[in-house]
């Protein structure tokens, strides 16, 4: 699936550590654990990036301060859609910087995630069904006061922030050969393929009833999907952006679907084998493996992305 980019990309590695640099002491560096041969019934060893432990619960945090630390925010603050775990990391993020936020939400964001966004203190918005319905609203919401934008996936600012798990992930092992990395809008897949490119291979993983990227990459331009999927608080873009879209179709590899039944299997056995409590967009890159979709060749030194974890235990327990 690589190809070579028409054009030079606004986003950069040089962005990537630029970003790393400022944001260093924001955000924390979260631990890589090597799984062991035979554990969720691959026979390799997978070393699992543990970005759930981050900053409220996922990687978006990395973005967030970013694009803040390097932008001039205005008197009326920021604002932001999300389906949950953008919403949470701006609204920490904000708070830690001394800027009001007001976070616009669907109704179907899990609770644990709306927690969050409350408990750092930012104005909560929830509006509609969908995260489509929370972005009409936010965007109706900066009109109406100068609010700066900060988009959860397709802007450079916040895929160069996402980036800098690849580039600690390297710094933690860097002898990988493939990394499975799930995707929602794209931003944490754009940042991450951008920093590996020419040096580990990157597939995405993707629900299949929310497939954004997958769609996109098929059809070569972005294009609407459904959203009907178990993750779809996480995972759930309608669409993926122009310039994630651009990124991926240069330096994404490949592209696999997953079944809800296999992200939920995943997740249950990350709890059981690892005791990590994921929520099922963090799962969904480990379904790739526990289902089959992706069979690592003999020695292949792979890599799976835990990329969140706002999920409540009993849903995992007895789901």
């Amino acid at each position: 699936m690589t190809a070579t980019a028409a054009t030079p990309l606004p986003v950069t590695a040089a962005d990537i550590e630029a970003a790393a640099a400022r944001i260093a002491g924001r955000v924390r560096r979260t631990p890589v654990v090597d799984s062991g041969a035979g554990s969720f019934g691959i026979d390799a060893s997978l070393s699992m990036k543990l970005e759930l432990v981050q900053h409220t619960g996922s990687f978006k945090a990395r973005g967030a301060f970013n694009t803040l630390l390097s932008s001039d925010v205005p008197t009326s603050g920021v604002a932001a859609a999300s389906g949950g775990n953008h919403g949470a990391a701006v609204a920490y993020a904000a708070r830690a910087l001394g800027h009001q936020a007001d976070i616009f939400v669907p109704e179907t964001s899990a609770p644990a995630k709306i927690a969050r966004i409350r408990a750092a203190g930012a104005r909560l918005h929830v509006a509609g069904t969908r995260y489509a319905d929370a972005a009409e609203a936010c965007a109706r919401h900066r009109e109406e006061t100068g609010a700066m934008d900060i988009h959860a996936y397709d802007a450079p600012g916040t895929i160069a922030g996402q980036g800098t798990v690849a580039l600690e992930w390297l710094e933690q092992l860097p002898d990988l050969d493939t990394v499975l990395i799930a995707v929602g809008g794209g931003g944490l897949i754009s940042g991450c393929a951008l920093w590996l490119a020419g040096k580990v291979r990157v597939v995405a993983v993707e629900p299949e009833g929310s497939c954004a990227l997958h769609a996109a990459l098929e059809a070569g331009e972005p294009v609407d999907v459904p959203v009907d999927s178990l993750a779809a608080d996480s995972l759930g873009a309608r669409r993926c952006g122009d310039l994630v879209h651009t990124i991926c179709a240069a330096h994404v590899d490949q592209s696999l679907l997953v079944t809800d039944e296999a992200i939920r299997n995943a997740q249950t056995r990350l709890w059981t084998e690892l005791q990590v409590a994921a929520e099922p967009g963090g799962a969904t890159a480990l379904a790739a493996l526990t289902s089959g979709v992706y069979r690592p060749a003999p020695g292949e030194r792979v890599g799976v992305l835990v990329c969140g974890g706002n999920v409540a235990l009993d849903s995992i327990v007895t789901g």
